[in-house]
């Protein structure tokens, strides 16, 4: 895996994944948060993007750095969504794995999150994530920090959450990873939205099949996120100089 500890680079890396995000559609308003971790900190601390801004204005300049204990490192005087502070701080604090954390509101996702079956394991991406998948039922908006024991409880060592009546979170090793992860999760949440649009019942696939899945799963693997990630960042027109230095 390649490991970016330049900071500079971080946020590059961030801000550009912000816009790929708005690109792709995942955006919603002013709301929702990608945040990483800094290495060489004494206390964890991440970047977060500043309250107020649609992703497609997020740069590197404007990210907030601030620690699990809402203390910022600078004097920037951008707003931290409390909703993104109680929840990404929270992962942050608990997961040493967890560098990356994403969350979002799409339509697909927050359907799935709405069914009291959730994600079902019957679909070439959904079959991805076969026990790697936690719920957390709702409380309402996650606004204090009493509920953040019981998230980092429902998240346990798995990689992708889905939060009850709410919408997708994943975490990760670093930004490509991560993303690769929730890229995977929407996509099955949207093929099993279409395929129960069907006529008939869905084929199952069969559960020492699944158990095999995570051995396989290349796709979502350190390398593969990575080209995927610099893909898609060439394909939107996003940072096209810098990505040079994460290749």
């Amino acid at each position: 895996m390649n490991v970016i500890q330049n900071e500079d680079q971080i946020r590059l890396e961030l801000a550009a994944c912000y816009r790929l995000f708005d690109w792709l559609g995942w955006t919603e308003l002013i709301f929702n948060h990608i945040t990483v971790r800094l290495p060489k900190e004494t206390q964890p601390t991440y970047l977060i993007n500043p309250f107020g801004l649609h992703y497609s204005e997020v740069s590197a300049e404007n990210l907030i750095a601030i620690n699990t204990n809402g203390q910022r490192r600078d004097d920037s005087t951008g707003l931290v969504n409390q909703a993104g502070f109680v929840i990404h701080s929270a992962i942050h604090e608990a997961r040493d794995d967890a560098h990356c954390v994403m969350h979002i509101h799409t339509t697909a996702g927050c359907a799935i999150s709405c069914k009291e079956s959730g994600l079902r394991n019957d679909n070439f991406y959904s079959a991805m994530l076969f026990d790697d998948v936690s719920y957390h039922d709702y409380e309402g908006v996650t606004t204090g920090i009493f509920e953040q024991p019981r998230l980092v409880a429902s998240l346990g060592k798995k990689n992708h959450m889905i939060l009850r009546n709410h919408g997708l979170l994943a975490v990760g090793p670093d930004i490509p990873s991560t993303f690769m992860r929730l890229w995977v999760m929407q996509r099955a949440c949207e093929i099993q939205l279409a395929s129960d649009a069907g006529v008939g019942p869905n084929r199952q696939i069969p559960v020492d099949i699944l158990r095999k899945i995570p051995e396989t799963r290349v796709v979502t693997d350190a390398k593969g996120a990575r080209l995927v990630f610099n893909a898609m960042l060439r394909r939107a027109g996003l940072f096209e100089a810098s990505i040079h230095k994460f290749s």
